[in-house]
């Protein structure tokens, strides 16, 4: 995990806490976190769980790849460090729409385990939910889905 640079801030605590919420909401929060590979049908699979959930009145968010590094995490390219980053700044988002009684629905290629364990255990830490589903994907198909093109890419040396 990051170290922490800043000596002088505390946690503030609201007066309003997770089974409030909850109890307000009808549900609690949780994190599914959809890993896969490029093209493997892991926003797709999100979007449409994210549209089942609404219509029967759960309060969700969709967090997907692209759109975090369209904002929050513009600085990052994909380094293993900027990769490794990418992640844990997703499971902190993640965490906080989580106690607030959102389903999140995260969509992140996320390659390494150790990147997704250390989201893992930020959620038990806080004894909050935390599924991982695996979109298992032939690299055969997801070649030939290559919706970004990034295989096409690769295959030329240009990435």
């Amino acid at each position: 995990m990051s170290e922490q640079k800043a000596t002088n801030v505390y946690w503030q605590g609201g007066e309003i806490n997770r089974p409030e919420r909850a109890q307000l909401l009808g549900h609690g929060g949780a994190t599914l976190w959809f890993t896969g590979l490029s093209g493997s049908g892991k926003s797709t699979i999100a979007v449409a769980l994210e549209q089942a959930l609404y219509k029967r009145g759960v309060l969700v968010y969709r967090l997907d790849g692209d759109n975090i590094r369209l904002g929050i995490n513009k600085n990052l390219g994909f380094s293993a460090e900027d990769r490794a980053e990418n992640i844990r700044r997703v499971g902190e988002v993640s965490k906080l729409f989580v106690d607030g009684g959102v389903i999140v629905l995260s969509s992140f290629i996320s390659p390494y385990l150790v990147d997704r364990q250390i989201v893992r255990e930020l959620h038990e830490a806080s004894n909050m939910p935390f599924i991982e589903v695996f979109v298992d994907c032939s690299l055969e198909v997801a070649e030939e889905r290559d919706p970004k093109g990034l295989y096409k890419k690769a295959r030329a040396g240009e990435i």
